[in-house]
């Protein structure tokens, strides 16, 4: 069987392109020629209208223009608003922080004040001379905000000797004195006279600052209880004589420091040493 040649310009059977081929072509073309193609205006008599025949014939070059834009007035105030707010909350939150740290330094310095106030009392209560040393002396009185006693004094090479040590509550700071150690008896009633009347010449230490009051109370061996700071000072009798007070085993102080609810209270054991 002879095979028929196809003529040779024979295209084949071509479809008509359907209506949506039509309109994708027409969409595609318009579309090309706006970003490659040249804008061609017709020209025009002033400015006005040449601005606003190209508003209103976007190209290429005006989508980056428009894209490029800066920030609104609205917007620059919306975020300096927002940056005031949070440096505010910044600043309070710092302020806080360094009163805060402000009080805490404050209440450590007072703590550490009673501590180094409350150690000496310890220190001093326990060394206090007892009846066996000076069986017919008066050795501790607590009066209202301030406090004298004779302890005993131990140094290496030395013998025992007996120091008045006086403390004081004068302007809200609480102070220590002491007197020379000594054996003379006669030299230590007048140190012991010296500082009840507040003439004497010692050397004054300061303790600790911001003190409201000072409170003691003390327990006497022959009686059951507390005795207030002051109760039991001895009275001259008609010879002019001073009676000893009772011997005293027990001392109770009361510091009220400004600025806190509670007053600091601590015992002590008198002539433990």
């Amino acid at each position: 069987m002879q095979s028929k040649r196809l003529p040779q310009n024979y295209r084949g059977v071509v479809a008509p392109p359907s209506r949506w081929s039509r309109e994708f072509g027409r969409r595609a073309a318009r579309l090309r020629n706006s970003i490659t193609g040249p804008v061609i205006l017709p020209p025009y008599r002033d400015a006005g209208a040449r601005a606003l025949s190209s508003s209103a014939t976007p190209s290429h070059g005006d989508f980056a223009i428009a894209s490029d834009r800066g920030f609104t007035l609205i917007e620059l105030l919306v975020a300096i608003t927002i940056l005031a707010i949070v440096a505010v909350l910044g600043w309070r939150g710092l302020d806080s922080i360094v009163r805060a740290r402000v009080a805490l330094t404050n209440s450590m310095e007072q703590t550490r004040g009673t501590q180094i106030s409350f150690a000496q009392l310890e220190n001093d209560s326990e060394h206090m001379a007892g009846p066996d040393l000076l069986p017919v002396r008066e050795t501790l009185r607590a009066e209202q905000q301030r406090l004298t006693l004779i302890r005993t004094v131990f140094d290496d090479n030395q013998p025992t000797r007996l120091q008045v040590v006086a403390y004081r509550l004068q302007d809200g700071v609480l102070s220590r004195r002491e007197s020379q150690p000594t054996r003379d008896l006669n030299v230590l009633d007048q140190y012991w006279q010296n500082a009840l009347n507040n003439a004497d010449s010692m050397p004054v230490v300061a303790l600790q600052a911001n003190i409201a009051s000072i409170s003691m109370r003390t327990w006497n061996i022959d009686e059951n209880g507390w005795r207030t700071g002051g109760t039991d000072v001895p009275a001259p009798n008609a010879n002019g004589d001073t009676k000893a007070a009772a011997p005293k085993k027990g001392l109770e102080v009361s510091l009220q420091v400004i600025g806190q609810e509670r007053p600091m209270l601590k015992v002590f054991l008198l002539g433990a040493v």
